[in-house]
């Protein structure tokens, strides 16, 4: 991690637990808005104006957080306004790095190797974990937001002068049950899986894994009414924050983060639903099985010997 602008020690191992052996969840930084006009947004300071080639994206495929950013960019049409880097797929000492790798894209910008090196562009001093996404500024040389939640809330409506403002996936109407329901799915899902994958007692594992079940009985049943989506018949920023967890389920953490009381495959009408969010033109785009295989799988504190597993052969019932 960093510590004061100098990188000490081995990323991989700088993850925090409480005393009962919780994992903890490093609360993000970065916390600038970019808005239509330049103004600041719910947090930080003002003038980051939305405006075309101004801001990249730095991201790394197996994370959830990341490519939820990716999705927004691309559903909202976007990638001809943002730029994009992304991470090839291992974890290092030294945490996500740039490079030529098939389906990764090096930085255009400052040919960074790895991404703690944008942390110390934008801080000198900076000291903490140094995660993705990334929201980058290229006019001002400096890091905007490393929090995806509120990236996607950026991408959702700052660019619509120059994206599709007519998909709107954070509607006015929605925003109560959106975002009491986004909390439910950060608890139990998104969360959850790193929680019960990086405990360090049994009983903080078990803990977490129940929830994480609990989590996906909650859908499978959201579901039993025949609505296409969490919210009903419109897609919305809860569906994206679910999907992005649940397609990495069975190839990840059912395994590597002993997630294995069930497969999402098992749940008929959750696999369904996977299925049909991932058929949304753009969105098969923004997943890479073997990035995300091959950089889960790197992490050694929870897989040593870095073996990369064959299946499953598949992660969708069969239609």
């Amino acid at each position: 991690m960093l510590v004061n602008g100098k990188w000490e020690g081995n990323w991989q191992i700088h993850r925090s637990v409480d005393s009962h052996g919780n994992f903890v969840r490093q609360a993000s930084t970065f916390r600038n808005w970019v808005t239509p006009d330049g103004s600041p947004g719910p947090t930080g300071v003002g003038g980051f104006r939305a405006e075309p080639n101004r801001y990249h994206l730095y991201v790394a495929l197996n994370c959830p957080w990341a490519c939820r950013t990716l999705i927004f960019r691309k559903l909202k049409k976007l990638d001809d306004v943002i730029s994009v880097s992304i991470a090839v797929p291992a974890v290092t000492e030294q945490g996500y790095s740039y490079g030529e790798y098939p389906g990764s894209i090096p930085d255009p910008l400052y040919n960074i190797r790895y991404v703690h090196e944008l942390y110390t562009r934008a801080d000198p001093h900076y000291t903490g974990r140094a995660t993705v996404p990334v929201l980058w500024d290229k006019a001002r040389h400096t890091m905007v937001n490393n929090e995806s939640s509120e990236i996607i809330r950026m991408l959702n409506s700052a660019f619509d002068a120059f994206g599709d403002a007519s998909v709107n996936f954070y509607p006015q109407e929605l925003r109560p049950e959106i975002d009491a329901l986004n909390e439910r799915l950060y608890t139990g899902l998104n969360n959850g899986v790193y929680r019960a994958g990086f405990a360090t007692t049994q009983s903080a594992y078990e803990e977490a894994v129940t929830a994480v079940f609990a989590c996906l009985d909650e859908l499978e049943q959201r579901l039993a009414d025949g609505r296409s989506y969490l919210l009903g018949e419109r897609v919305t920023e809860s569906d994206w924050r679910a999907f992005v967890t649940l397609v990495r389920f069975d190839i990840a953490y059912h395994g590597l983060f002993k997630c294995n009381l069930r497969r999402v495959i098992d749940y008929p009408r959750l696999s369904t639903y996977l299925k049909r969010l991932y058929d949304v033109p753009g969105v098969a785009g923004t997943v890479d099985f073997h990035h995300i295989k091959r950089t889960y799988y790197s992490i050694p504190r929870v897989n040593p010997n870095g073996i990369v597993p064959i299946g499953p052969d598949k992660i969708f019932a069969a239609a």
